[in-house]
């Protein structure tokens, strides 16, 4: 729980605040980007939400506040269970984002895919009872998809519960060294009708995206939007190989898709062509930034 003991001076006055224990993860930012703003090594509250849009969406962020560095100073507790109720929060056509991001992973997104075929979670939220409802009432977890060896969280705790298969690259298996799937190379690998495994190395010698429907992809760490720039953006650092990472981000030119769904970085929506030439002005600005390893 927050402490307004320890309430962050780059907070404005008002309800909302969030304190020095925040990790600047940046998941309040993306669930409430008219509310919490970056300050140096943290988050803070830049405006008081108003109105009911903007006051769910700062009760969204304080939820999935992987540290519980947000707090009120009068609570609601009609609109706290409000947005507890909306995760996971739909995105379009079975997608959801989890919320509840994990300290594990700090503070990586996790998203829940609804399939006729078998449910999916790509990456692991924290392991909450609310969750394991709401996955129970949509029909479980059937694969557990972990895009690489940060953002395993409690994957382990969902797929025991589930009896679900945990799927992960041979280069990070030692983050789960019991998964049911351990996927080894370089070709992209079918694993069910609409799913598609592409391994990205760079971030982490087994990093992975999953193409699902053509449309969806979940990149983990290896391709995020940057809201402030307007544009994709790729690590720089924290990178096992960079010029293994240069690459990786180009071969994802081979495949449509809409979406990017990040662990970390904002979440966007293009057209599938706008989303190839963003993808390929990225490749362009690393092709010529030195690359030295």
């Amino acid at each position: 729980m927050a402490d307004p003991k320890n309430r962050l001076v780059s907070n404005v006055a008002g309800n909302f605040y969030v304190d020095a224990t925040c990790i600047n993860c940046d998941t309040c930012r993306q669930l409430a980007p008219s509310s919490f703003e970056e300050f140096g090594e943290f988050s803070a509250v830049r405006h008081q939400p108003e109105g009911e849009r903007q006051i769910h969406q700062a009760y969204q962020a304080l939820l999935a506040c992987p540290v519980g560095s947000i707090g009120t100073e009068q609570g609601d507790k009609g609109a706290l269970h409000a947005a507890m109720a909306s995760f996971p929060l739909l995105l379009e056509d079975g997608v959801f984002f989890c919320g509840f991001n994990a300290k594990k992973s700090f503070g990586a997104n996790s998203f829940f895919v609804e399939h006729p075929a078998g449910n999916w979670l790509i990456d692991s939220p924290r392991y909450v009872k609310h969750l394991v409802e709401a996955f129970e009432q949509r029909g479980g977890i059937a694969c557990i998809f972990l895009t690489h060896e940060d953002d395993v969280a409690d994957a382990d705790k969902y797929a025991r519960h589930f009896g679900a298969t945990r799927i992960i690259h041979s280069g990070d298996a030692e983050a789960v060294p019991d998964a049911e799937r351990i996927l080894e190379g370089l070709d992209a690998v079918l694993l069910a009708p609409d799913f598609l495994a592409i391994p990205v190395p760079g971030h982490t010698a087994g990093s992975m995206a999953l193409l699902y429907k053509n449309r969806f992809l979940f990149t983990g760490d290896h391709l995020w939007w940057d809201a402030a720039q307007q544009r994709l953006g790729a690590p720089q650092r924290l990178v096992w190989r960079k010029r293994v990472l240069v690459d990786s981000i180009q071969k994802l030119l081979n495949y449509p898709f809409e979406w990017v769904l990040a662990g970390h970085g904002d979440r966007i929506r293009l057209t599938s062509d706008e989303m190839n030439r963003q993808l390929q002005a990225l490749v362009e600005r690393r092709q010529i930034t030195p690359v030295l390893s």
